[in-house]
């Protein structure tokens, strides 16, 4: 199913979500380098002979930063609406090397479209309460792209200060063809289980994104167990059903199994109940998730 918001039942940091119909799956819920060479050796000069002098030595070039435009008070701010149009493309959105820094904003940050460029939006240190981790994608001089909330297959690029960066040490991938979810740390695979996916005209996205936070389940069918909202929004939003417009896509469990491995949900991702109890107690937001068609 999809989440159109957090939910409050958890301490201010859980996400409001509405997730909504069966066999729906989404949920809406949720940056140069200075040489500095080391001074020529120096000899005595004979007795009678003038004092000798060494050239200073020439400076490398330094790695320029290019300098970030103010941003101007009236940006919009990513919430968990779709992010504003115009930040450039994921350079390589089916990348699977893991993610190991996050990016977490300490006041509102502007995000601009490449190093020096155009702001274009604020990322706010929380999104629907919940406090906001993006992982780091590529780094440049005084600059880092990082994976934009509420938009699929897009970053941002973010000058220094304002943020903190935190360790991530998971990784989700799911296999499309396959119809299946493995859970990975520090680079090595840990558990892994079948799972279900979108129907036809509502395929389960493609490329990166990452757990944006959780939320309790909205009802039965949910099994009982919390909701992982993610970064990623359908591809088509005006595919799903019209309960589900603005939601995010989700990783949850079901009432039964009867549908693992099948193309059942509005693009969310469905799998056992006790798998995602697992990952709740394991998996902390900011972590990337992974689609891909198949791994080669």
């Amino acid at each position: 199913m999809l989440f159109d918001r957090f939910a409050t039942r958890r301490p201010p940091g859980w996400l409001i979500a509405a997730l909504a119909v069966p066999l729906l799956l989404v949920t809406a819920l949720l940056v140069g380098r200075a040489l500095t060479a080391t001074p020529a050796r120096q000899t005595a000069p004979p007795a009678a002979a003038p004092p000798a002098t060494t050239a200073a030595p020439s400076p490398s070039p330094q790695e320029s930063v290019p300098p970030a435009a103010p941003p101007p008070d009236d940006l919009p701010v990513v919430t968990y609406d779709p992010a504003p149009r115009g930040f450039p493309p994921d350079p390589d959105p089916a990348d699977t090397r893991p993610l190991s820094e996050g990016l977490r904003p300490n006041r509102n940050v502007a995000a601009y479209d490449a190093p020096g460029g155009r702001p274009l939006a604020f990322l706010a240190p929380t999104i629907s309460g919940v406090r906001l981790t993006v992982p780091i994608v590529e780094r440049r001089a005084g600059w880092t792209a990082v994976l934009l909330p509420s938009a699929n297959r897009t970053i941002a690029w973010v000058p220094a200060g304002g943020w903190t960066t935190v360790v991530l040490r998971d990784q989700i991938l799911v296999e499309r063809r396959t119809h299946r979810l493995t859970w990975s740390r520090d680079g090595r695979a840990m558990r892994s289980w079948p799972v279900s996916l979108g129907m036809s005209g509502q395929l389960t996205p493609l490329g990166r994104t990452f757990v944006l936070g959780r939320t309790p389940p909205p009802e039965a069918v949910y099994g009982g167990v919390d909701v992982f909202a993610l970064g990623a929004i359908p591809d088509d939003p005006d595919s799903v059903p019209p309960g589900l417009r603005g939601a995010h896509i989700g990783l949850h469990s079901w009432h039964n199994d009867d549908a693992l491995g099948k193309n059942v949900t509005n693009g969310c991702i469905r799998l056992t109940r006790s798998a995602q109890r697992l990952l709740l107690a394991e998996v902390e937001p900011g972590t990337a998730f992974v689609v891909v068609d198949r791994l080669p």
